[in-house]
């Protein structure tokens, strides 16, 4: 059967929720920011920008009671899942949301095989290479729930996430010119040359960056950086050398 996953995740894993009712649809606006300019005997143009942050809003429920339609082995009360997100903003920083869905015999779901918490299933899904739909750093830039009346306990909620891009600072130096009478800003050198992996038999890029990076979801910057197509995920040479990106990036 074909099984799919919406998750929240923070502080690389630490904290983690799988919704426990899929939405039934999920809106994702993409825009250009291309600006237009008019030449002289020439008329208007169009000049393609990089494109806008990513946006996405998702509407669902948070269920009062197991319904047959809720997904995942653990159900929480409706209020943990809307004070876990609250206070995930509150701490003003970004979180990830990862859409997934992977191909799963009927035994995967249930038994002693069954995953046993959220962070867990968030593994087993990104680690599966076979569908990767969205997997992204974001912001939480909006968060509407409802308790109404005759609903069992249960919790409308319409969450509005932007995609998140780590940066940071630049450390700079000052110092004085020749004569001492102006000041110049001097920015540090920030390039490092890339760690190298050897693979070994049993290796994917998603062990190498859990094992490596500490998060296996970074498996994509591996890919990136390396130029590896993803049909080329699967039959890794063996002895491959691959570079592997900061250990200090984004979660």
């Amino acid at each position: 059967m074909e099984e799919y996953g919406f998750f929240l995740a923070f502080n690389n894993q630490s904290e983690a929720i799988r919704l426990p009712v899929n939405p039934e649809k999920i809106e994702i606006n993409s825009s250009g920011d291309g600006k237009s300019y008019t030449i002289i005997d020439l008329g208007e143009i169009n000049s393609i920008q990089p494109n806008k942050l990513r946006e996405i809003t998702l509407e669902s429920f948070f269920p009062g009671q197991r319904y047959p339609f809720v997904v995942g082995k653990e159900l929480q009360t409706p209020y943990y899942y809307v004070e876990m997100i609250q206070k995930w903003m509150e701490t003003k920083r970004p979180i990830r949301f990862v859409f997934s869905g992977l191909q799963l015999p009927e035994s995967a779901l249930s038994g002693d095989t069954a995953v046993k918490n959220a962070k867990g299933e968030i593994e087993r899904f990104i680690s599966n290479e076979t569908f990767m739909a969205i997997n992204m750093a974001v912001s939480i830039e909006k968060f509407d729930w409802t308790l109404a009346a005759g609903d069992s306990g249960d919790i409308q909620f319409k969450l509005s996430l932007k995609e998140y891009v780590f940066y940071r600072a630049l450390k700079v130096k000052i110092k004085k010119d020749k004569d001492k009478s102006t000041l110049a800003k001097k920015r540090t050198d920030t390039k490092v040359n890339p760690k190298t992996y050897k693979l070994v038999a049993g290796d994917s890029l998603w062990k190498i960056a859990k094992k490596q990076l500490g998060d296996g979801s970074r498996y994509k910057e591996i890919q990136k950086l390396n130029n590896i197509k993803d049909s080329e995920l699967r039959k890794l040479p063996i002895g491959m050398v691959i570079k592997l990106p900061q250990k200090e990036a984004a979660q």
